[in-house]
Protein backbone atom coordinates (compact mmCIF):
# COMPACT_ATOMS: atom_id res chain seq x y z
CA UNK A 1 0.00 0.00 0.00
CA UNK A 2 2.76 2.46 0.55
CA UNK A 3 4.50 1.73 -2.67
CA UNK A 4 0.98 2.44 -4.23
CA UNK A 5 0.52 5.49 -2.58
CA UNK A 6 4.26 6.67 -3.43
CA UNK A 7 5.39 6.59 0.19
CA UNK A 8 8.97 5.45 0.61
CA UNK A 9 9.31 1.77 2.47
CA UNK A 10 10.84 2.61 5.35
CA UNK A 11 7.66 4.35 6.87
CA UNK A 12 6.33 0.89 7.53
CA UNK A 13 9.16 1.56 10.67
CA UNK A 14 6.77 4.22 11.81
CA UNK A 15 3.77 1.69 12.02
CA UNK A 16 6.14 0.02 14.22
CA UNK A 17 6.92 2.88 16.44
CA UNK A 18 3.16 4.18 16.69
CA UNK A 19 2.16 0.56 17.50
CA UNK A 20 4.32 -2.16 17.71
CA UNK A 21 2.00 -3.17 14.60
CA UNK A 22 -0.80 -4.28 17.00
CA UNK A 23 -3.99 -2.95 15.10
CA UNK A 24 -6.42 -3.04 17.94
CA UNK A 25 -3.84 -0.59 19.95
CA UNK A 26 -5.22 2.54 21.99
CA UNK A 27 -2.74 4.90 23.60
CA UNK A 28 -3.84 7.35 26.74
CA UNK A 29 -4.69 10.11 24.18
CA UNK A 30 -7.34 7.86 22.60
CA UNK A 31 -5.36 7.36 19.33
CA UNK A 32 -6.21 3.88 17.75
CA UNK A 33 -4.72 1.29 15.26
CA UNK A 34 -1.64 -0.09 13.44
CA UNK A 35 -1.17 4.38 12.74
CA UNK A 36 -2.36 5.68 15.59
CA UNK A 37 -4.93 7.98 14.07
CA UNK A 38 -7.03 10.21 16.71
CA UNK A 39 -10.32 10.49 15.46
CA UNK A 40 -10.47 13.72 13.63
CA UNK A 41 -7.61 13.08 11.40
CA UNK A 42 -8.94 9.65 10.93
CA UNK A 43 -11.90 11.38 9.35
CA UNK A 44 -10.12 14.27 7.36
CA UNK A 45 -8.24 11.32 5.92
CA UNK A 46 -11.12 9.47 5.10
CA UNK A 47 -12.33 7.31 7.73
CA UNK A 48 -15.32 6.30 8.89
CA UNK A 49 -15.13 6.72 12.84
CA UNK A 50 -18.79 5.78 14.67
CA UNK A 51 -19.84 3.53 17.41
CA UNK A 52 -20.61 0.94 14.77
CA UNK A 53 -17.33 1.03 12.53
CA UNK A 54 -14.01 2.06 13.31
CA UNK A 55 -11.85 2.23 10.46
CA UNK A 56 -8.69 3.12 12.30
CA UNK A 57 -8.64 -0.38 13.15
CA UNK A 58 -9.00 -1.69 9.32
CA UNK A 59 -4.91 -2.23 8.52
CA UNK A 60 -5.62 -1.55 4.59
CA UNK A 61 -7.77 1.80 5.20
CA UNK A 62 -6.03 3.05 7.68
CA UNK A 63 -3.00 2.66 6.33
CA UNK A 64 -4.24 4.58 2.83
CA UNK A 65 -5.20 7.25 5.60
CA UNK A 66 -1.77 7.57 7.04
CA UNK A 67 0.31 7.68 3.46
CA UNK A 68 -3.11 10.27 2.30
CA UNK A 69 -1.02 12.84 5.42
CA UNK A 70 2.19 11.85 4.72
CA UNK A 71 2.13 12.20 1.29
CA UNK A 72 0.30 16.09 2.82
CA UNK A 73 3.41 16.44 4.54
CA UNK A 74 6.18 15.88 2.03
CA UNK A 75 3.93 18.07 -0.53
CA UNK A 76 4.73 20.97 2.57
CA UNK A 77 7.47 20.13 3.74
CA UNK A 78 9.68 18.33 0.59
CA UNK A 79 11.86 16.05 3.44
CA UNK A 80 10.88 12.59 4.63
CA UNK A 81 12.54 12.91 8.15
CA UNK A 82 10.26 16.82 8.76
CA UNK A 83 7.54 14.29 7.12
CA UNK A 84 7.92 11.39 9.99
CA UNK A 85 9.09 14.89 12.85
CA UNK A 86 5.37 16.34 12.19
CA UNK A 87 3.73 12.45 12.38
CA UNK A 88 4.65 12.48 15.60
CA UNK A 89 4.40 16.57 16.80
CA UNK A 90 1.99 17.81 14.24
CA UNK A 91 2.15 20.42 11.48
CA UNK A 92 1.71 23.54 13.90
CA UNK A 93 4.48 22.10 16.35
CA UNK A 94 6.97 21.71 13.21
CA UNK A 95 6.56 24.68 11.66
CA UNK A 96 6.33 26.95 14.74
CA UNK A 97 9.92 25.31 15.32
CA UNK A 98 11.09 25.72 12.10
CA UNK A 99 10.26 29.68 12.34
CA UNK A 100 11.54 29.83 15.86
CA UNK A 101 15.09 28.28 14.87
CA UNK A 102 15.16 29.39 11.68
CA UNK A 103 16.44 26.40 10.31
CA UNK A 104 15.23 24.02 7.63
CA UNK A 105 16.33 20.38 8.50
CA UNK A 106 14.63 17.82 11.20
CA UNK A 107 18.64 17.69 12.45
CA UNK A 108 18.83 21.12 13.52
CA UNK A 109 15.92 21.49 15.35
CA UNK A 110 15.77 21.16 19.01
CA UNK A 111 12.31 19.57 19.64
CA UNK A 112 10.50 17.91 22.65
CA UNK A 113 12.34 14.86 24.00
CA UNK A 114 9.62 12.81 22.31
CA UNK A 115 9.92 13.84 18.95
CA UNK A 116 13.64 14.63 19.05
CA UNK A 117 14.33 10.90 19.46
CA UNK A 118 11.34 10.05 16.73
CA UNK A 119 13.09 9.76 13.84
CA UNK A 120 15.64 7.79 15.25
CA UNK A 121 13.56 5.73 16.54
CA UNK A 122 12.10 4.69 13.28
CA UNK A 123 15.77 4.27 12.12
CA UNK A 124 16.76 1.95 14.96
CA UNK A 125 14.28 -0.06 14.34
CA UNK A 126 14.56 -0.53 10.99
CA UNK A 127 18.12 -1.46 11.16
CA UNK A 128 17.33 -4.31 13.82
CA UNK A 129 14.49 -5.61 12.19
CA UNK A 130 16.40 -5.96 8.86
CA UNK A 131 19.23 -7.15 10.37
CA UNK A 132 17.92 -9.51 13.28
CA UNK A 133 20.60 -11.59 14.08
CA UNK A 134 23.27 -8.48 14.16
CA UNK A 135 21.02 -7.23 17.12
CA UNK A 136 21.06 -10.75 19.67
CA UNK A 137 17.32 -11.71 18.04
CA UNK A 138 17.40 -15.05 16.48
CA UNK A 139 13.94 -15.72 15.83
CA UNK A 140 13.03 -19.12 14.21
CA UNK A 141 10.74 -19.99 11.79
CA UNK A 142 8.42 -21.88 14.19
CA UNK A 143 7.94 -18.50 16.06
CA UNK A 144 6.89 -16.39 13.41
CA UNK A 145 2.79 -15.20 13.30
CA UNK A 146 1.52 -17.40 10.37
CA UNK A 147 0.18 -15.81 7.35
CA UNK A 148 -3.62 -17.21 7.44
CA UNK A 149 -5.61 -16.91 3.73
CA UNK A 150 -8.79 -14.80 3.76
CA UNK A 151 -11.56 -14.30 2.00
CA UNK A 152 -13.54 -11.62 1.60
CA UNK A 153 -17.65 -11.46 1.98
CA UNK A 154 -19.67 -8.21 0.67
CA UNK A 155 -21.72 -6.46 3.64
CA UNK A 156 -24.21 -4.09 1.59
CA UNK A 157 -27.25 -3.37 4.31
CA UNK A 158 -27.77 -3.66 7.60
CA UNK A 159 -26.75 -6.85 10.06
CA UNK A 160 -28.95 -7.57 12.98
CA UNK A 161 -26.31 -9.61 15.09
CA UNK A 162 -22.80 -10.81 14.24
CA UNK A 163 -22.80 -13.82 15.97
CA UNK A 164 -25.73 -15.26 13.48
CA UNK A 165 -23.48 -13.52 10.81
CA UNK A 166 -20.15 -15.31 12.28
CA UNK A 167 -22.31 -18.78 12.45
CA UNK A 168 -23.82 -18.17 9.14
CA UNK A 169 -20.40 -17.67 7.21
CA UNK A 170 -19.05 -20.95 9.33
CA UNK A 171 -16.87 -19.09 12.36
CA UNK A 172 -17.25 -18.06 15.73
CA UNK A 173 -18.52 -14.40 16.59
CA UNK A 174 -14.58 -14.67 18.67
CA UNK A 175 -12.90 -14.99 15.29
CA UNK A 176 -14.84 -12.46 13.00
CA UNK A 177 -13.96 -9.91 15.66
CA UNK A 178 -10.39 -10.90 15.83
CA UNK A 179 -9.90 -10.65 11.67
CA UNK A 180 -12.10 -7.50 11.60
CA UNK A 181 -11.63 -5.30 14.73
CA UNK A 182 -12.87 -2.06 12.80
CA UNK A 183 -16.44 -3.69 13.62
CA UNK A 184 -16.85 -2.38 17.02
CA UNK A 185 -20.79 -3.60 18.02
CA UNK A 186 -22.38 -6.64 17.69
CA UNK A 187 -24.73 -5.20 14.93
CA UNK A 188 -24.34 -3.30 12.07
CA UNK A 189 -27.45 -0.23 11.20
CA UNK A 190 -25.91 0.40 8.01
CA UNK A 191 -28.65 3.42 7.11
CA UNK A 192 -26.96 4.81 4.08
CA UNK A 193 -26.68 1.01 2.76
CA UNK A 194 -22.85 1.36 2.37
CA UNK A 195 -20.69 -1.87 1.02
CA UNK A 196 -18.22 -3.02 3.29
CA UNK A 197 -15.77 -5.67 2.86
CA UNK A 198 -15.73 -8.44 5.88
CA UNK A 199 -12.58 -10.52 5.90
CA UNK A 200 -13.41 -14.75 7.07
CA UNK A 201 -10.53 -17.09 7.72
CA UNK A 202 -10.73 -19.38 4.10
CA UNK A 203 -8.47 -22.33 5.77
Amino acid sequence: ILKEEGIPADFRYLAVAESGLNPKAVSPASAVGLWQLISSAAKENGLEVTSEVDERYHIEKSTRAASKYLRKAFAKYQDWSLVAASYNAGFTGIDRQLARQKVASYYDLLLAEETERYVYRIMALKLILENPLEYGFNVSEDELYPLWKTREVEIKGPVADFADFAISNGITYKTLKYYNPWLRDNKLTNKDSRSYLVKIPSE
